[in-house]
């Protein structure tokens, strides 16, 4: 599975909440900006050779299925990530985000609470 451009993974979100459906169901969806008509429609149509959605003919128009869950995706790129960024350690990770002051004593606490829970 390939990394994905920005572009590719913001109509990826768009189609994972969506799951099946047109062009213009991921355009309503999609976060902004959101880009014209055509332009997503050539982004889904690289997603499919790509792999990460499937499309069967209805009509005239295509309707598209993802292929790839947004969970396997997530778990690829983030252990990638952590990898690459933080010597493979979560620890570096959590570290990194409570120095910059972007997680707070509550959610560190929250987390430490589901990891507990997790493991019991």
């Amino acid at each position: 599975m390939e990394k994905l451009s920005q572009q590719e993974e913001t109509a990826m979100v768009a189609i994972w909440k969506v799951g099946k459906g047109f062009v213009k169901d991921f355009l309503e969806v999609h976060t902004a900006p959101v880009p014209p008509y055509t332009t997503l429609a050539s982004t889904i149509k690289n997603l499919e050779k790509k792999g990460f959605i499937e499309s069967r003919k209805v009509g005239n128009v295509y309707e598209y299925t993802p292929v790839v869950e947004e969970q396997s995706y997530k778990q690829k790129f983030m252990n990638s990530f952590v990898k690459d960024y933080f010597a493979n350690s979560y620890k570096e990770l959590v570290s990194f985000f409570a120095k910059e002051k972007k997680i707070s004593p509550d959610e560190l606490k929250e987390i430490i609470r589901m990891i507990e829970k997790d493991n019991q």
